[in-house]
């Protein structure tokens, strides 16, 4: 595999035809540049993808540009050494439309994924070779909240894996709601968990969520009411209890922004928080309780930060800001958390998610 110095990044095109692409780059960490070594083709808006632990197989969602009239596609690949080329193992429909979120259980055995536009959630059993079989198991969301011009109905936007590997929960902005699902991953079948759900705020819209690297907090952002909430996770039962919910935007601003993305350092110090309109990226402390403090805000250097990735190393946080059509790379401030740009942005159409080998 790369060495700690040099990193392969997997950066998704989330674009029609010839544009759209997997692309990977080698991340040079001490000198903060990206250098492309391959572009996958022949798969159109890839939004997101997610890698398996091993580091041998990536899934990725992506649509034919139908604009949401037809099922989208999730698509199994090799990954070929350390090339950054990627075999094509087979496609399964994503059960309903704008596909937005893939991950794979710790074993390897199973993939669950999240569709937006038709609020509902499927899993999917992996074969020895990688590749996808037919869901196993599919669950449609029902309800709505206070916002009908953005919640008329359910909208599942994250379904991220619990480090224990034995809970997946759903981000649905369309409910205010985080809905918790027990995984097996031997059938790869989801179950509704007993706290089948926990409300968030309404109108807040949850959007993606992250869990802290010592496995007792998960971490909510918002897109609608521009706010991070922490709850505290108990691996036992799934639980959440929701213990503080803290603004990513400054008290002075007036604008029109919606959040994206949440993520955490290694060593569980700092957190971020992506704000599209404001463009910018909230950067805040954690204390020994999981709580936040508020520390900056940065210019995003380009607008609509929609995806983060903070290297394995925890030296460098990579933006990409999919309007803006560029990845930018921020060296992480080891003491304050700040961040600060480093090396040059690197031009792609929009870009929507960041992955490290």
């Amino acid at each position: 595999m790369p060495s700690q110095d040099e990193r392969l990044v997997f950066i998704s095109a989330c674009a029609p035809g010839d544009e759209g692409a997997i692309c990977a780059y080698q991340l040079d960490v001490e000198g903060a540049q990206l250098k492309l070594v391959h572009r996958t083709t022949g798969v159109e808006n890839p939004f997101f993808f997610a890698i398996s632990s091993d580091d041998r197989y990536l899934y990725a969602l992506h649509s034919e540009g139908s604009g949401g009239t037809e099922h989208d596609q999730v698509a199994a690949y090799q990954v070929v050494g350390n090339s950054g080329h990627l075999k094509l193992l087979n496609r399964q429909s994503a059960l309903g439309s704008a596909a937005c979120y893939v991950d794979i259980d710790k074993t390897g055995k199973m993939v669950v994924l999240s569709n937006y536009a038709t609020g509902n959630v499927a899993s999917y059993p992996v074969a020895e070779d990688g590749s996808l079989g037919e869901s196993s198991s599919a669950i449609q969301h029902e309800g709505s909240s206070v916002d009908a011009s953005r919640q008329e109905g359910p909208h599942a936007h994250c379904f991220v894996i619990s480090p224990d590997n034995r809970f997946v929960y759903a981000a649905d902005l369309g409910l205010d709601k985080v809905l918790g699902y027990r995984l097996d991953p031997a059938t790869a079948n989801l179950t509704s968990n007993l706290q089948a759900f926990v409300p968030t705020e309404p109108g807040a819209g949850p959007r993606h969520l992250t869990f802290h690297p010592n496995g007792k907090h998960m971490y909510v952002i918002h897109e609608l009411k521009n706010a991070v909430t922490l709850f505290d996770y108990n691996a036992d039962t799934g639980v959440l209890i929701e213990r503080q919910t803290i603004s990513t935007l400054p008290d002075d601003f007036d604008g029109t922004s919606h959040c994206a993305d949440v993520k955490i350092t290694p060593n569980g110090r700092f957190l971020y928080g992506t704000n599209r309109g404001h463009d910018s990226i909230a950067v805040y402390r954690l204390d020994e309780s999981g709580r936040l403090t508020l520390s900056g805000i940065e210019a995003s250097l380009g607008q609509g930060p929609q995806n983060l990735a903070i290297d394995p190393g925890g030296e460098l946080l990579l933006c990409a800001n999919m309007v803006g059509n560029n990845v930018v790379i921020f060296r992480i401030d080891p003491h304050t958390g700040g961040l600060t740009p480093a090396g040059e942005p690197v031009s792609l159409p929009s870009p929507s998610c960041i992955m490290f080998i």
